[in-house]
């Protein structure tokens, strides 16, 4: 099967759930920017959860498929789509995702897969290296992609129990757990409103909000490891929440590291919508991956008897 890209979005993407093992080398995770809004749309066309999809931000694509499949669309809204079910898409009939209702990245799953060279072992886009995805690069009008023709059959009556999906907000309350230099701001990264700036990308978001100074003064300090949702404090004060496409190393200081199963929610943020930071434990960060891990593992198992 064939998916002809009449229109390409603002920014769409190949992504699955990211190159992982490499960042010894240097080579950033990538992958789904939402991980938790990825699994659950492959989980619902009844593919592997780290299976190639498309990540569609603000403007999703225009695409024509030629074959009849099935599709689900999780994450951001789009205004006329089904949100967070499968449904069926006829061959010759352009599906439009058109602009984000609410959210900012949509991923939409396709039954059998994105069929993408892996590069690495992911089918993940980077783009700041070109490598991965469909050709290193976001989709373009008049684009062919690859997929794998399979025959699902999904009833039209039925989602999933919204009380498993991450609490979007514009203005989330974000958990973290305290970064190697956390002492060095108090507590003032927890106590403020910050605001998503334009400045950001899939790399990091740039946040804006009151300035964060060091107690004691600035010390120059020996680069050391980041991930996405490291929250680095550089020398003008506005944080950067780093995100998806993360340098592998760093030598601002690290104020907090956001919880895994907050990053959704951040990825959701658009330019000027809002976050807290709230500080967790480690031990409570763990039980929180545990409790929603739990929650996909009960969606795997009801989805059997849905889809087939």
């Amino acid at each position: 099967m064939e998916i002809t890209v009449k229109r390409g979005g603002l920014l769409t993407t190949v992504q699955d759930l990211g190159r992982r093992g490499h960042r010894s080398s240097g080579v950033p995770l990538s992958g789904a920017m939402d991980p938790f809004a990825l699994r659950v749309a492959n989980l619902l066309v009844g593919n592997a959860e780290d299976a190639a999809a498309l990540e569609c931000t603000l403007r999703g694509p225009e695409l024509v498929f030629s074959a009849d499949t099935v599709v689900a669309v999780t994450g951001a809204v789009f205004a006329g789509v089904p949100a967070w079910r499968p449904w069926v898409v006829r061959a010759g009939v352009p599906l439009k995702l058109g602009p984000v209702q609410r959210g900012c990245r949509g991923y939409l799953a396709v039954a059998g897969g994105i069929g993408v060279a892996p590069v690495l072992g992911s089918r993940s886009t980077y783009l700041r290296a070109g490598l991965g995805g469909f050709q290193g690069r976001a989709l373009r009008d008049g684009d062919v992609l690859p997929a794998t023709a399979t025959v699902r059959r999904v009833g039209e009556h039925w989602r999933i129990d919204e009380r498993i999906l991450p609490a979007y907000a514009t203005v989330p309350r974000v958990r973290v757990v305290r970064g190697a230099q956390a002492a060095e701001f108090g507590s003032a990264l927890r106590g403020a409103e910050f605001r998503i700036t334009p400045q950001s990308d899939r790399m990091g978001l740039r946040l804006g909000g009151p300035r964060l100074l060091r107690i004691g003064g600035a010390v120059e300090l020996v680069s050391s490891a980041v991930a996405p949702g490291t929250v680095q404090i550089p020398p003008d004060g506005q944080p950067i929440l780093l995100m998806a496409d993360a340098q592998t190393i760093g030598g601002y200081p690290q104020a907090a590291h956001v919880v895994s199963v907050d990053l959704p929610l951040v990825a959701q943020l658009r330019p000027g919508d809002g976050l807290r930071f709230e500080a967790v434990s480690l031990a409570e960060a763990q039980e929180l991956i545990l409790a929603q891990e739990r929650s996909l593992a009960l969606l795997r198992e009801g989805l059997l008897e849905k889809i087939r």
